[in-house]
């Protein structure tokens, strides 16, 4: 169909029901039309499905959709059913259909009623499957989330490599291949790959105006974050990504305790659960998803409200896309990502069993996420240059939309540190990449500057004379970068060179404001309310002073230990929640229940006189909750010792090591419940030696093992002085 007059407006409406084209479908459709092999690059939610949907609809014949994802395939042949009296309008082909559900499709692509047949790229390496479609009449092949074909992608399929071959050998139709996200080197990688090295391609802008970024330092308390932010949008849709399977059902189960309607989704679920939680998704019986990468691709849920990054990804193009399933119906879209570097040494950690070609490219693409986590610049004219796209921060659209810009940090003068940086560049004649520009500049050796003899150089180390370390180099460098003063070559990944506007720079220099970057340090808690067990958060210390003094109260009253009323940790936890009821001190870490009632009633009275006196402003949010995954082991370890089960046993049935199991013992007993574990102890310790050690812990200052250790020299071994303090703890202090 040549015909460059075709009529696109009569089938939009009659099929989709649209009256006007959203920015390059038109002159893509045109393309495929004209029977060219064509490249779509097209922000998610640009509506890249419809660039081939329509042409398929409109023409004779079958086209094969190729895609990568079961759940995104299942979505799309649901849509295109629904516009259709005939189901087998669309049809999908992979490893979940049955034999006769072959055969169904099979008969309709012959009769030629299915005008889309939706594969997965591993199904086209059947023989029987590459047999039968040589004989049928087949419109065009559509490779969707083309990204997956290039190594340089961030989600590398091997059978997509395969492709061209097998498309060659089924028909030779035009390929149309379709991505959201591609570098300039990814683009060169999916055409050459695919042998459409003449395509003609289409880039539509990357730029999202409705999508808001943030990025924030991920504490230990990153879960309560969660909670707050997802509180405050009861009723929107969100997805929350985490890196691991076993993360995303942490994060499901404490969001479900906490009052949330959430659900996991990763390839450790069974088919059917997967296509359940979509489904609840997609029918707003669930607010949140929790998922690993596996979720998302081709989910078309226009009003996904927020996407929050709980682990940071690997790469820029896989943030930009899971940023992208927020505000698809142009409203909005709140993106927000926890950082951690120590997150990136993780990452960095997984790929060391790759092979060294896959590991230089996997570092690369994680320092650029380091960069856009770490940068204090507009965070769209970073991601923007990043995707080879010019953005103008002061009157572009969507200027306003990221923490960096709404509160701006502060900048100062540098233009003689980018002329020196630039000369390193052009003397060390543009043949390092960044890590090593910044080497040279703080006089750091290594092998790689040494074997060009740099160390030798009168300017090596020129920038550590200036007292800037290399966080502050590699910031402008960034900076610099963003400028168009360099450039990273793509043939050589990552090896920095000069732009013609850098070199005329170094002779005629102007203004170059840099602006200060961000540190995320580990501890950098921000004005989050935590949760109990962290160490290194300021609590109200003039409260743990009160808390600590009328703790020694308690303790003279009650002829105990201090230690056995309160541990310090719960003190610390109570001068952050300010507990003033029974039943919140009981949530306060290491308390519980009968702690709480036993000892409670002066420190809540306390808490209570001190908020009101000093105009407290208590956590709203009082705690969040723990999923309790433990309560059926600490109810297990309860009974059976009311039974009088061997300790030995009690664990071995629990797969756990002994000093697992006192473990579990101690939290029971440090949180106010009794154990009974004397006919234990009878078999281990006579009467005499559990007095002396009971005698011990009632002089003891604290309840450290070490200290009884060291004090009883050798008498007694680590485990009867941590069952023995069990006991102690059971009969003095619950």
């Amino acid at each position: 169909m040549n015909d460059e007059n075709i009529d696109l407006y009569g089938p939009l409406k009659k099929f989709f029901g649209f009256n006007q084209f959203k920015g390059l479908q038109k002159d893509v459709i045109t393309s495929i039309m004209q029977g060219n092999n064509t490249f779509a690059i097209m922000p998610t939610g640009g509506g890249k499905s419809l660039c081939y949907q329509l042409p398929a609809l409109m023409e004779e014949g079958t086209a094969i959709v190729i895609s990568p994802l079961i759940a995104l395939m299942k979505n799309q042949v649901d849509a295109i059913r629904g516009i259709s009296e005939n189901p087998g309008i669309a049809h999908v082909l992979n490893s979940s259909l049955n034999k006769t559900e072959i055969n169904n499709v099979m008969s309709d692509i012959e009769a030629g009623i299915t005008k889309l047949l939706y594969v997965a790229p591993e199904s086209l390496t059947k023989e029987e499957y590459v047999d039968f479609l040589q004989n049928q009449k087949i419109s065009f092949v559509a490779i969707d989330e083309a990204h997956c074909i290039s190594e340089w992608g961030h989600d590398f399929r091997p059978e997509y490599r395969n492709l061209r071959h097998i498309i060659k050998k089924i028909d030779n139709v035009p390929v149309i291949g379709l991505t959201a996200t591609a570098t300039e080197k990814v683009q060169e990688d999916i055409l050459k790959t695919l042998g459409i090295t003449d395509a003609k391609t289409f880039k539509a802008s990357f730029n999202r105006p409705n999508l808001f970024y943030e990025v924030r330092p991920k504490t230990k308390n990153v879960e309560k974050d969660i909670i707050r932010f997802v509180k405050q949008r009861t009723g929107k849709s969100g997805i929350i990504y985490c890196l691991s399977r076993k993360k995303v059902e942490e994060i499901a189960q404490v969001l479900q305790v906490n009052g949330i309607k959430a659900v996991p989704y990763h390839a450790g679920l069974d088919a059917k659960t997967r296509a359940k939680h979509q489904d609840m998704f997609l029918m707003e019986d669930c607010d949140v998803v929790v998922a690993t990468i596996a979720f998302g691709m081709g989910i078309d849920k226009p009003d996904v409200r927020y996407v929050i990054h709980h682990d940071i990804p690997k790469s820029l193009e896989s943030y930009y896309q899971e940023t992208g399933r927020a505000g698809r119906d142009d409203g909005e879209g709140y993106c927000l990502a926890f950082y951690a570097y120590k997150d990136i040494e993780k990452l960095e950690k997984f790929m060391a069993s790759k092979p060294v070609a896959e590991q230089e490219i996997g570092h690369a693409l994680l320092q650029e996420v380091v960069g856009y986590a770490e940068t204090s610049m507009s965070r769209r004219k970073y991601i923007l240059h990043y995707f080879g796209e010019e953005f103008d921060e002061i009157n572009g659209e969507g200027a306003e939309m990221d923490d960096n810009t709404k509160n701006p940090k502060k900048k100062h003068e540098a233009k003689e540190d980018v002329i020196m940086l630039l000369t390193v560049v052009r003397d060390t004649k543009e043949k390092y990449k960044s890590k090593e520009i910044v080497n040279t500049l703080i006089g750091k050796e290594n092998a790689m500057l040494n074997s060009h003899k740099t160390h030798l150089q009168p300017f090596f180390g020129c920038g550590k004379a200036k007292g800037k370390d290399a966080a502050y180099w590699m910031a402008l460098l960034r900076q610099v970068l963003v400028s168009n003063l360099i450039r990273k070559e793509i043939e050589q990944y990552g090896v920095v060179k000069l732009t013609a506007t850098g070199a005329e720079f170094i002779s005629k220099p102007t203004s170059f404001m840099m602006t200060e970057d961000h540190v995320y340090s580990q501890e950098d808690t921000s004005d989050i309310i935590v949760d109990s067990k962290s160490e290194g958060i300021a609590a109200d210390e003039n409260l743990v002073k009160m808390l600590k003094d009328l703790r020694k109260k308690v303790a003279v009253k009650h002829e105990v230990p201090p230690f056995a009323v309160f541990q310090d940790p719960s003190l610390d936890d109570m001068a952050l929640k300010y507990p003033i009821t029974i039943d919140e001190l009981s949530k306060v870490h290491g308390v519980g229940e009968g702690k709480a009632k036993k000892f409670g009633k002066e420190f809540v009275a306390l808490i209570s006189k001190y908020v009101e006196e000093n105009d407290v402003i208590r956590p709203d949010d009082f705690v969040v909750k723990s999923t309790g995954v433990n309560s059926g082991l600490k109810l297990y370890i309860i009974q059976n010792t009311d039974r009088k089960l061997p300790l030995i046993d009690i664990a071995r049935s629990k797969g756990l090591e002994m000093s697992e199991l006192i473990k579990e013992m101690e939290a029971i007993v440090y949180s106010g419940t009794k154990l009974n574990i004397d006919y234990s102890l009878d078999d281990l310790l006579d009467e005499d030696q559990q007095e002396e050690i009971h005698e011990y812990f009632m002089e003891a200052e604290s309840d450290k093992i070490q200290d009884a250790l060291d004090e009883f020299d050798g008498d007694y071994d680590e485990e009867e002085l941590r069952l023995m303090r069990i006991k102690f703890l059971s009969q003095v202090a619950n």
